[in-house]
């Protein structure tokens, strides 16, 4: 009975009127014991407001870890991401049909029904049965293979061709015994394993596999048409070949294999086919002794299914060879299952090596592990002396009846030794017994090395389950392991693999992506090897690289479940799909990186949607196991010093939380060496980091990292020095503005070689505080000191402080005066240092980043205060003062435009106000610009050959407007010259050549100049004319064979010399680079180019890269500016900033005269396209030939097939965010870095590609063994000349190359009207593979050679001699 406090009072009061003295002296006694009560309340009530705050904002803000309790500046953390609702997943079901073509009968669906009612009985062993019948070598050949040249008997395959009717008797027999399941005839049907009897052809095992099916169904189909209540099936039988993916044949080199995966699958492939051919109902992959085969074959069944638009019931079936209970190939069976399992055979087994008795314990471990059915068919017992089989039907019969009683299998069978005795017996014996009831699993993530890794995290302790990812056989994660890779030292490799496994890795990660390792090889190589080692090989592997194809050859060499990591949504939905189909199609699970076509997730938000999306792909539309997902959100750095960097940590940790709520069954996994990568070197904080790092995000749920196993488990959280301990989480959790600068200086008290449990403290070094001092020395100066320094150096730390400082002291009355005044100044010793030498480009546009940054600063404030003046006055708002306005384009059909940029950033910081109307500008444009902003010089730039007559354009249609501005010429194709013939007689005004940025400043304010710009245009028009003079005495002076005599004096190549012989290319089509790693090309960047476009240049002997590091003038800057370009590399790699892309492609090709003929096909009966090449003209005074790029093309006449390829790359996509972003910071210096380095890398994706192509893909010097240096000096066989460069100066041959291999639908990559290539960081050629192939320059060529060049061409003579402009011989 409840009773209420009304009722409890009455009786109170009751009590008190009915004992009024006993109830005086209980509340005496009571009153003391109150009051201390209330006196303890009073003190404790601070606390527990507080204690009741905090708990009700943990409770109120689930989203962060209990320390996370403050954001920077003490403001209370909001919640970052609501929690929205779990969606309702659909997984998506198998979309291809359960029927075959023009069959009614749905095996899954009788089958599925068959082994819920009964114990299915399968047939016994075949070739026990055929070996009664005695057959002789006669029997085996028949009349079909009477005078085959090698031994056919044993090849029992053979037999449904030879002697069918001894193969139907048996299949008769067992029919007629009462097997429900009878396996055709063709253990051995595939390729490989036909190989062994001269019979591995195509024709020969589709002809084996077809008759064997169609003779077993028609077996099948007489016993259903005795009794349609009884379903026959046929399985189509596949065996294991005689080759094994992961045992070497060699016991001195464990890498070799005696077959690669390709060829395993294609057999396979081809057998399915003829299998489904023939009419199997059912696929029996069998008597399987190593997993990777298998995987091998369900890959090939899988993808023919995919092709076929349908699917049979697939069963598989293991072997445990003795009572290790492992297959040959060292797996346990339940690693076998967790192997093959994505596959979701209808039933899976055991066969062969053991008798049922030593069988049954490993069937029990299938019936708990597997969620399918289960079948076994043992041998009938153990062989004799003799190999021999004693056991009679009714002993086999009752050694099998523990499965049965046991009620662990759905359908039993016979191999080795069984006949159609022993399963009629077994059959009898079933009658009486239940098949074994399907079950569910748990829904586990379940991996597989040698043995099971089930892993079933613990929600309450996610640390106590979390999966170390052992980091150590990763070249980016190890220097030890790459120069063990590197040196092909395999010893120490293993070795290390091994250590990490001793130490607590989990799981090993494998990754070979570095630009002086061929990955491929390397992965296979190093894969193999980690199979043949069962300590390290126990446990699974995680295949690691940014690239899809390296990962397939690491999945290709593992009998294991693995990871694959990684793939994203960057390439767009549909690349996602396609690697996530194949990825299930291997059986990996599959790490997904938080990137989409944006780029990457920084911030909590995009890591929640890119994941949820990717997860809802995953699910939906590719019907991936959730329990398989694995989400790597980007463990991004904290402590570089950058304020949107803070709060990435906490990001992480949030998001794992939200997605694991969002995305059920998915895991979570990061690489935690990134979080800390800026305090490299110091061991104490690094690992302090990863530990603290782990203690958090386990538990928001994180499931596994990529780690140094050994550190993390040694690095207790509760064992790290707690000082370290508080510096670590503030950082960690962004609790402080200064986090980051609290850290680095106490992170320089500790010794960088001790650990977070065992912390250490060194002396005080005197280096910090004589920098502390100087920095002190400038930032004490006054104001209009300080920002002059920092021009002069390029220090943007300070450079906003400082200007509002300036603005609001009171010493300058207006922000112009601020410019005009200390900002100028500063920049006036910038360019006098600039002029004078002693500044060097990159130092340039690093003060005017500092410049812009203050300038931005001011605008607004001079802006208003324009504003107001002007509404005052009642006038419009004036023009800001500037020492002039310059206009500067790119001209029509060029994208280049660095060499633009830099001059347009040294034009304003000397006060220019510059208007950049960007690349690809049209006459009309460019003129509109001048006129609308009322230039006083414009600058026309342009790199391509064509651009120059665009510049003539320009100039004309100047003319024609009347305009009289100063024209600037400059780019790389550009000259003095070229401006004195072909674009100064075209107008009126001043024309000039600059030759590069740093004499921009001084020829624009010298045609301004009111004083000197008379006397400098009239010395400049002198000069010009004395030039003109020269070039057509040139002219006349200068003499030239006939396009006849030229020809007549050709290179002559013996192409019957085996040195000349054409190499076939190893395919003839395209070859498509979506996403090249740009890690892959950093070894093979040509840096001098990349010190040309900062103008740096050594003096002898410090020329050239790395020797210009040595410079007297120039070195100091040149390695500044270097290192820097290696930090924008990283950044660039890291965020996936920029991707590569590219084609090759290879054709038949030979030469017709200078041109070259592109077949079709190998019979070269159909031109497919030409290439038109120009001769050599100019005379020469030794005997040397006079060259056309034909030339090293075997003639059509010489019966020679010779061979044409030609590429297309690009590094620039991706480019325009970058510079967008760069520009919108006001960080000149970096976009104009970023495009310089997208440059080298497309030059430098051109060399890897071509070494790649001379190596493999075409393969003409397949042991070319050449260092990065030998690369850049041409020291390899064979050349890629460009279509526009000196062997072949007519950029129309372009239009050739991209009409021929698509390039722009299938790379992007585009042409404009002018023929430049965009993006513009882009590189193009052909690829000649001769010996006798070699570089040269054409040089000019006669009006002759151009009409035949015209008439070859089908081009207008006019228009042909508009693209050579640069190169006739003549004046037109």
């Amino acid at each position: 009975m409840a009773v209420t406090l009304q009722d409890f009072l009455s009786v109170v009061s009751q009590f008190a009127r009915d004992k009024p003295a006993l109830a005086v002296a209980i509340v005496a006694l009571l009153w003391p014991v109150v009051c201390v009560f209330a006196f303890g309340l009073l003190l404790l009530s601070p606390i527990l407001l507080v204690g009741g705050l905090a708990l009700h904002f943990q409770l109120w803000n689930p989203q962060l870890p209990a320390p996370v309790t403050q954001a920077a500046g003490g403001a209370p953390r909001k919640k970052a991401v609501e929690a929205a609702p779990v969606p309702q997943y659909k997984l998506l079901p198998d979309q291809r049909k359960t029927t075959a073509p023009g069959s009614t009968r749905d095996c899954f669906a009788e089958l599925e029904k068959l082994f819920q009612e009964k114990i299915l009985i399968i047939d016994g062993a075949m070739g026990t049965s055929i070996q009664k019948y005695k057959l002789e070598e006669e029997d085996y050949r028949g009349e079909e293979y009477k005078n085959h040249g090698h031994d056919l008997k044993g090849n029992n395959d053979l037999l449904v061709i030879t002697r069918p009717d001894v193969i139907r008797e048996i299949h008769n027999n067992y029919l007629g015994a009462g097997a429900d399941i009878i396996e055709t005839n063709t253990f051995n049907g595939t390729t490989i394993s036909q190989d062994d009897y001269n019979l591995g052809t195509l024709e020969e095992v589709r002809k084996i596999n077809i008759a064997g099916a169609k003779l077993a169904k028609e077996c099948a189909a007489e016993f259903m048409k005795k009794d349609p209540s009884k379903p026959r099936f046929v399985a189509g039988a596949i065996g294991p070949t005689n080759k094994t993916l992961s045992v070497s044949p060699s016991v001195e080199n464990p890498a070799f294999r005696a077959c690669c995966w390709d060829e395993i699958v294609q057999a396979y492939c081809e057998q399915a086919e003829a299998l489904l051919e023939g009419g199997v109902d059912v696929f029996m992959v069998e008597t399987i002794f190593d997993t990777l085969n298998a995987k091998a074959a369900l890959f090939a069944i899988d993808t023919l299914f995919d092709r076929l638009g349908y699917k049979i019931p697939v069963l598989v079936s293991g072997t445990i060879v003795d009572n290790s209970g492992r297959t040959l190939s060292g797996q346990t069976n339940e690693a076998f299952w967790n192997s093959i399992s994505h596959n979701k055979p209808i039933g899976v087994g055991l066969n062969c090596a053991l008798g049922a008795t030593d069988m049954v314990k490993y069937i029990e471990n299938l019936d708990r592990v597997s969620d399918t059915y289960v079948f076994c068919y043992p041998n009938a017992g153990l062989p004799n002396a003799m190999g021999g089989y004693d056991q009679k039907p009714s002993e086999m019969a009752e050694e099998c009846r523990p499965f049965l009683e046991k009620g662990i299998i759905n359908a039993i069978g016979g191999c080795c030794g069984s006949t159609f005795e022993h399963i009629a017996a077994i059959a009898e014996m079933a009658k009486e017994y239940k098949p074994r009831k399907k079950h569910d699993v748990l829904p586990l993530m379940r991996l597989s090395g040698l043995e099971a890794y089930n892993y079933e995290p613990n929600p309450a302790d996610m640390r106590s389950t979390f999966i170390n990812i052992g980091e150590r056989c990763n070249v980016a994660g190890s220097t030890i392991f790459k120069k063990a890779i590197v040196d092909n030292n395999m010893e120490k490799a293993l070795a290390i693999a091994l250590k990490q496994v001793q130490q607590g890795a989990n799981v090993v990660d494998i990754n070979m992506d570095d630009g002086l390792i061929d990955a491929i090889p390397a992965m296979t190589k190093f894969v193999n090897l980690l199979v043949s080692e069962p300590d390290v090989s126990k446990v699974p592997f995680m295949i690691d690289s940014s690239k899809f194809h390296v990962v397939e050859a690491g999945l290709q060499c593992s009998q294991g479940k693995c990871m694959l990591n990684s793939i994203s949504l960057k390439g767009g939905e549909a690349e996602f799909i396609r690697h996530a189909q194949l990825a299930k199609r291997y059986g990996a699970a599959v790490v997904v990186m938080a990137f989409d076509e944006e780029g990457q997730a920084a911030t909590e938000p995009e890591k929640i949607r890119i994941c949820q999306r990717a997860y809802t792909v995953l699910v939906e539309k590719v019907g991936f196991n959730p329990q398989d997902i694995i989400f790597d959100p980007n463990i991004l750095t904290i402590g570089t010093g950058m304020a949107e960097h803070n709060n990435y940590a906490v990001d992480f940790i949030n998001a794992t939380r939200e997605i694991k709520r969002r995305c059920p069954g998915a895991k979570i996994s990061g690489g935690v060496s990134n979080l800390a990568f800026s305090f490299r070197g110091n061991e104490p904080v690094r690992r302090a980091f990863h530990s603290v790092f782990l203690y958090h995000a386990c538990q928001a749920g994180m499931d596994m990292g990529i780690v140094n196993a050994a550190q993390v488990i040694e690095d207790k959280y509760e064992k790290i020095d707690k000082e370290l301990l508080e510096y670590v989480e503030d950082l960690l959790f962004n609790r402080c503005e200064n986090a980051t600068e609290r850290m680095l200086e106490y992170s320089a008290t500790l010794d960088p070689k001790s650990k977070p449990c065992a912390l250490r403290k060194k002396g005080e070094s005197g280096g910090g505080e004589k920098s502390g001092t100087s920095a002190a020395d400038w930032r004490s100066l006054p104001v209009a000191k300080r920002l002059e320094h920092a021009l002069v150096k390029g220090i943007d730390e300070f450079c906003v402080r400082d200007t509002e400082e300036a603005r609001t002291c009171g010493v300058y009355e207006k922000p112009l005066h601020i410019i005009e005044g200390p900002l100028m100044d500063g920049m006036n010793v910038v360019g006098d240092l600039f002029g004078a030498g002693k500044m060097f480009l990159p130092q340039v546009i690093k003060s005017a980043r500092v410049m812009k940054k203050a300038v931005a600063h001011l605008v607004p404030f001079m802006e208003e205060e324009k504003r107001l003046a002007a509404e005052a006055a009642g006038t419009s708002v004036e023009e800001e003062s500037n020492a002039g306005v310059f206009v500067i384009a790119t001209v029509k059909g060029d994208v280049h435009d660095i060499g633009k940029n830099i001059v347009a950033v040294v034009l304003g910081c000397n006060n220019f106000k510059v208007i950049d109307c960007g690349v690809m500008q049209p006459c009309e444009d460019i003129i509109e610009a001048c006129i609308k902003h009322k230039a006083d010089v414009v600058g026309l730039s342009g790199l391509i050959t064509p651009s120059l007559d665009e510049m003539v354009t320009v100039a004309k249609e100047m003319e024609k407007r009347g305009l009289k501005i100063p024209i600037l010429l400059g780019g790389a194709t550009t000259s003095r010259m070229h401006t004195a013939v072909k674009v100064e007689p075209q107008y009126s005004g001043p024309v000039i050549h600059v030759l590069d940025a740093s004499r921009a400043v001084p020829v624009v304010q010298s045609v301004l100049d009111a004083k000197s710009k008379d006397d400098f245009v009239e010395d400049i028009r002198e000069q010009y004319a004395e030039m003109r003079e020269e070039f057509y005495a040139g002219l006349e002076d200068r003499k030239y064979l006939s396009l006849d005599k030229a020809r007549a004096k050709a290179c002559v190549v013996d192409w019957k010399d085996p040195e000349n012989m054409p190499v076939k290319p190893s395919f003839c089509g395209t070859k498509v680079f979506d996403d090249f790693p740009i890690e892959d090309v950093l070894a093979a960047i040509d840096w001098n180019p990349f010190f040309q476009v900062w103008q740096l240049r050594g003096r002898y002997p410090n020329r050239g890269y790395p020797k210009i590091f040595n410079d007297e003038t120039v070195g100091a800057e040149a390695k500044r500016l270097f290192d820097d370009a290696q930090k924008m590399i990283k950044d660039i790699v890291a965020n996936r900033s920029l991707k590569m892309k590219g084609i090759i492609g290879f054709y038949p090709a030979n030469s017709v005269g200078d041109d070259i003929q592109l077949y079709t096909d190998e019979s070269r009966s159909e031109v497919l396209t030409t290439f038109f090449t120009l001769r050599q003209q100019a005379e020469k005074d030794t005997d040397e030939p006079y060259q056309a790029l034909s030339d090293f093309i075997a003639p059509k006449g010489s019966g020679i097939a010779d061979y044409l390829g030609m590429f297309v790359v690009s590094a620039g996509f991706g480019m325009e965010d970058l510079v967008e972003e760069f520009k919108k910071n006001n960080d000149d210096f970096s976009y104009i870095m970023a495009e310089a380095l997208a440059d080298r890398l497309a030059e430098a994706f051109a060399e890897v590609l071509h070494a790649q192509v001379r190596k493999d893909y075409w393969g003409y010097a397949k042991g070319e063994d050449l260092s990065a240096d030998d690369l850049l000096k041409v020291k390899y066989a064979g050349i890629r000349p460009a279509p526009g460069y000196p062997s072949q100066p007519d950029h129309t041959e372009k239009s050739t190359m991209w009409e021929l291999m698509d390039v722009e639908k299938h790379t992007g990559i585009s042409l404009t009207e002018n023929l430049a290539m965009l993006p513009a960081a882009s590189v193009s050629g052909l690829y000649f593979g001769g010996k006798c192939s070699r570089y040269f320059a054409t040089g000019k060529i006669e009006k002759d050679q151009v009409q035949d060049y015209a008439a070859r061409k089908g081009m207008e003579v006019e228009k042909c001699e508009r693209w050579l402009s640069s190169v006739l011989a003549y004046d037109c």
